[in-house]
C-alpha cells in the first residue's frame, strides 16, 4: 500500500517528503485498539469534511487546498491510489481495506507545518489495519521505533518522533507523526516545528482534538 504524504513543501506545491510504497502489505505487529467513534457516519464527502478540525493550537494559517499538488481536500479511492507507482494495484489494496473516502488539510508558516488526514472505511477492521500499516511503513522509511503507548496521546494511537531527521528526508525541523483509528475512521497527523517539544505538543493537541470531534 502507499504511505501517503503527511508533509509537503506547500509553498512550492511539491513534495517535502517522498512517499514510501508498500503495495499489498499487511501489518505484522498487533494493531492498536481502536478508539470508539460516536459521530454519525458520513454519507458524502461534505459530511466527512465537517468532522475535520478547522484550526490548530499553534495558530498556523491554513493552506488553501489548491496550493498543493496534488490538491488537498477531498480524496477518493482513485486519488489515494495515484499516490503509488502502480495505481491499479494500489486501488485493489485500498478496496481490500474497505476505503470509502478521505480528506486532507494542511497548516503552515515559515518552517512549521501541520497536517491532518481523515479517512473513512466500510468497517472498523479496515480502519485499524490501514492505520497500523501506514505507521509501520513510515517507520521503515524514516527510521526510528514506533511508540505504541505514547504519553500524551489517546489510547490506541501510535507515535513516531523524528527529533533529528535525516537530511535526505528534507524535513525543515524536528517532526512527530501519529496514527490512530476510531470506529470506521483513521486519523493521521504530522507536525514539524522548531523544537522536538513544540512538534510533540502540536501533534498531541491536534490528534486529541480530531479524535474528540469523532466522538461528539
Amino acid at each position: 500500500m502507499t504511505s501517503r504524504r503527511l508533509l509537503r513543501d506547500v509553498t512550492a506545491a511539491a513534495l517535502l517528503l517522498a512517499a514510501p510504497v508498500c503495495s499489498g502489505c499487511t501489518a505484522t505487529d498487533a494493531a492498536p485498539a481502536p478508539q470508539a467513534a460516536t459521530a454519525a457516519t458520513p454519507d458524502t464527502p461534505a459530511e466527512l469534511e465537517e468532522l475535520l478540525v478547522d484550526d490548530v493550537p499553534s495558530g498556523l494559517p491554513r493552506v488553501p487546498d489548491d496550493e498543493l499538488e496534488p490538491p488537498a481536500g477531498e480524496k477518493t479511492i482513485d486519488d489515494v491510489a495515484r499516490y503509488g507507482e502502480d495505481a491499479q494495484r494500489e486501488q485493489e489494496v485500498l478496496a481490500d481495506y474497505g476505503y470509502t473516502r478521505g480528506w486532507e488539510r494542511f497548516w503552515r508558516s515559515e518552517e512549521e507545518l501541520t497536517s491532518v488526514f481523515l479517512d473513512q472505511f466500510a468497517d472498523p477492521s479496515g480502519a485499524v489495519s490501514y492505520a497500523a500499516d501506514l505507521a509501520r511503513n513510515d517507520a521503515e522509511h524514516y527510521g526510528g521505533l514506533l511508540n505504541r503507548s505514547p504519553n500524551g496521546l489517546p489510547e490506541g494511537c501510535v507515535l513516531l518522533a523524528q527529533d533529528d531527521p535525516a537530511p535526505e528526508h528534507r524535513m525543515a525541523g524536528p517532526a512527530a507523526f501519529a496514527w490512530c483509528s476510531a470506529g470506521v475512521f483513521t486519523v493521521a497527523v504530522a507536525a514539524v516545528a522548531d523544537t522536538p517539544e513544540d512538534a510533540r505538543r502540536e501533534l498531541e493537541a491536534v490528534t486529541t482534538a480530531q479524535l474528540d470531534r469523532l466522538r461528539d
